[in-house]
C-alpha cells in the first residue's frame, strides 16, 4: 500500500511542477548521479586505528558518548556499508591517513605506505566506489604545540611534509587502482590561541612547505588536490597560518583546488555566496558539508537554510560537474550510523530542491526586471511538494522511504552494537 500512494502522490507532484516549467523526472536523473564523499571518521569520533591510547587534537571535539562505536577497520566499515544501504545513490568513502591498517605495528605518519591501504582499496573495488583521502596533520605528539608545516623547528617540518607527500602519493594510487580520482584534502590545524608576532614568518613557512610538497604532480584522472582554510579553531583563536585569503591566494597561483567547509566561515558568512565568485577563477570546487552551531561544531547535517543556499547557488551556476560534495560532521550524541543517513539524505534533499527549482523562469524574470515575480516564485516554490519526489528519489532507489530507515538501524543497534560493549 505505502508504495502505491508514494506513486499516487508522485504523480500529482510531477504535475504541480510541470505546471511552472520544472521537469520531475529530469531532476530525479540528475540527482541520481551526484555521488557524496561519506567521511570514515563519523563512525569511531575521529579516532583512527594508529594507536588505541591516543587522544584527539589540533583543536578537534567531538561531544558525547552513544554505545557501539566502531573499534576497528573491519567495524567501520560495517558501519559504513550499512549506511550506504539505506542510501538512494552511489557515494564514496572519504578516508583520514590514520585510518590505515598497520597491523598492530607502530607505523608514524612520515613511514605511510599504499600497503597500509589495500585493504580499503579491495573493499572499495568489491563495492563498486570511489574512495577520497585526507593527510592527518593533528592527533599526534608533533602536533601538540599547535603547528605542523608551518612550525619554526626544521625536523617537524620536515616530519609533516613527507607525510603529506605520502598522502598524496597514496590518494594518487587510489584514483589508478579504482578507476575513479581521489581528491586528496589538506587541512592543518596551525595556529594561536592568543597574540602572534611572527605571522608572516609563519605563513612563509607553510608557503615554502606547500610548494615543496606539491612539486611532484599526478595525473589528474588520478588525484585531485585541494586545500582547507578554516578561521579560527580551539587552541587557534586569534590566529591561524592557513587562512582562506592565504589559501584562495596560494591555490590560485598553482591551479589547486579550493576546499569550502560550511563550518570554517564566521556564522554570518555565506558560504554559498562564494561557489559563484571562486568558480569564476577556479575550475573546481571541494565543499564540506557540515553544520556549525556558534562555532565549527561539525553537526549532523540538517535541511537547514545554509545548506538550501549552497546547493541552489551550485544548480544556479551550472557547476555539478565542477563542484565536489563531501560530508564532514562528528556527532558521539547519537547513533553513528543514524547520523550518517541524517546527514546525507539531508545533503540529498537540499540538492533536489536546488533541482526543482524552475531557474529558467526565476532567471527571464530576472532579466526582464520582474523582481516582483521572481520574489513571489522563489515563495511559493517553498510549499511545492517537494517531499512526494523525494520519497519517489528513495522508493526507486529500493531504500526505505520516509523514516522506515529508522527501523533498520534500530535493529541494526540492538543486533550490532551491543557486541562491541564487551
Amino acid at each position: 500500500m505505502k508504495t502505491i500512494a508514494v506513486e499516487k502522490a508522485y504523480d500529482l507532484a510531477r504535475e504541480r511542477y510541470a505546471e511552472i516549467g520544472v521537469d520531475t523526472e529530469a531532476a530525479l536523473e540528475t540527482l541520481s548521479k551526484i555521488s557524496l564523499s561519506l567521511h570514515c571518521w563519523q563512525a569511531d569520533d575521529v579516532g583512527g586505528f594508529e594507536n588505541p591510547d591516543a587522544t584527539l587534537g589540533g583543536g578537534l571535539a567531538v561531544t558525547g558518548n552513544y554505545p557501539g562505536k566502531a573499534r576497528n577497520v573491519d567495524e567501520l566499515r560495517e558501519d559504513l556499508q550499512k549506511a550506504m544501504s539505506l542510501l538512494p545513490g552511489r557515494h564514496r568513502i572519504n578516508l583520514h591517513a590514520m585510518y590505515g591498517e598497520f597491523g598492530g605495528q607502530k607505523v608514524d605518519r612520515d613511514q605511510i605506505e599504499t600497503d597500509h591501504f589495500i585493504g580499503w582499496v579491495d573493499w572499495a573495488k568489491a563495492k563498486g566506489i570511489g574512495l577520497d583521502f585526507n593527510a592527518t596533520l593533528f592527533s599526534h605528539p608533533w602536533a601538540d604545540d599547535g603547528y605542523t608545516i608551518a612550525s619554526l623547528n626544521e625536523t617537524r617540518r620536515a616530519f609533516w611534509i613527507e607525510h603529506v607527500k605520502r598522502c598524496r602519493a597514496i590518494g594518487a594510487w587510489m584514483g589508478d587502482q579504482l578507476g575513479t580520482p581521489c581528491v586528496h584534502n589538506l587541512w592543518l590545524p596551525d595556529g594561536s590561541k592568543d597574540e602572534t608576532v611572527s605571522r608572516f614568518e609563519r605563513r612563509r613557512l607553510l608557503r615554502v612547505g606547500l610548494d615543496e610538497i606539491f612539486e611532484q604532480q599526478y595525473p589528474e584522472d588520478h588525484l585531485l588536490d585541494s586545500v582547507e582554510s578554516k578561521l579560527f579553531g580551539i587552541g587557534s583563536e586569534s590566529f591561524v597560518v592557513g587562512s582562506h585569503d592565504f589559501y584562495v591566494a596560494w591555490a590560485m597561483s598553482t591551479g589547486t583546488m579550493i576546499c569550502l567547509d560550511m563550518g570554517h566561515y564566521h556564522p554570518t558568512e555565506s558560504v554559498a555566496d562564494k561557489v559563484s565568485a571562486l568558480l569564476l577563477f577556479f575550475d573546481k570546487l571541494l565543499l564540506h558539508v557540515s553544520r556549525g552551531v556558534r562555532w565549527d561544531s561539525d553537526h549532523v547535517v540538517t535541511l537547514n537554510d545554509d545548506l538550501r543556499a549552497l546547493m541552489h547557488e551550485i544548480v544556479r551556476a551550472d557547476a555539478l560537474s565542477r563542484v565536489k560534495l563531501a560530508l564532514d560532521f562528528f556527532d558521539a550524541s547519537i547513533n553513528r550510523v543514524a547520523a550518517y543517513i541524517i546527514g546525507t539524505r539531508a545533503a540529498q534533499k537540499a540538492m533536489l530542491l536546488a533541482l526543482l527549482e524552475p531557474t529558467a523562469k526565476l532567471r527571464e524574470m530576472e532579466k526582464e526586471g520582474d523582481n516582483t515575480g521572481r520574489l513571489a516564485l522563489l515563495e511559493e516554490c517553498k510549499a511545492l511538494p517537494f517531499g512526494a519526489v523525494w520519497d519517489a528519489f528513495c522508493l526507486r532507489a529500493d531504500v526505505p522511504v520516509g523514516e522506515d530507515w529508522l527501523d533498520a538501524v534500530r535493529k541494526y543497534e540492538k543486533k550490532v552494537l551491543p557486541k562491541r560493549e564487551s
